[in-house]
């Protein structure tokens, strides 16, 4: 009976330590690059592309929310379907969270979670293809990206 008391315990105390985490449907994308260059890109494509920049919007402010956050927080829009995209930057990783309609991020949904499998497909496609290599242009030639295995 002890043993088992004993197992109890130990895996509620361990648990937590195998909890998917705050985002456990996105999709991570490591870079070859510290955290600040990444960031630096991210900011430097936002400048001259600003199509994929929501201006003036409070909710959608790139960046740590307090010091404790461990995520920079960052947000794409794409005009021309009106959606705006929930992503983070954590040291050399970036990652495609969720995407919404318009302002109001009505009908959000998760990737990996929320999507059919070729819409989920379709919007990594579209990420990598209009956010992803356009920030890779911005990082040095050894900072390349390359997609995580989804799990």
């Amino acid at each position: 009976m002890k043993k088992i008391i004993s197992l109890f315990i130990l895996f509620v105390f361990t648990s937590c330590d195998f909890a998917p985490g705050s985002y456990p449907y996105s999709e991570i994308y490591e870079f070859d690059v510290s955290e600040e260059v990444l960031i630096k890109a991210v900011e430097e494509f936002k400048t001259d592309n600003p199509k994929y920049v929501l201006s003036n919007q409070e909710r959608f402010i790139d960046g740590k929310r307090d010091k404790k956050d461990h995520w920079y927080h960052i947000w794409f829009y794409y005009p021309d379907r009106n959606k705006v995209v929930k992503s983070w930057i954590r040291g050399n990783k970036i990652a495609f969270v969720g995407i919404g309609d318009g302002m109001d991020l009505s009908n959000y949904k998760e990737i990996n979670k929320d999507f059919s499998r070729q819409e989920n497909k379709n919007e990594k496609e579209i990420f990598e293809r209009l956010i992803l290599d356009e920030i890779n242009n911005y990082t040095p030639p050894t900072g390349a990206y390359k997609q995580e295995q989804t799990k």
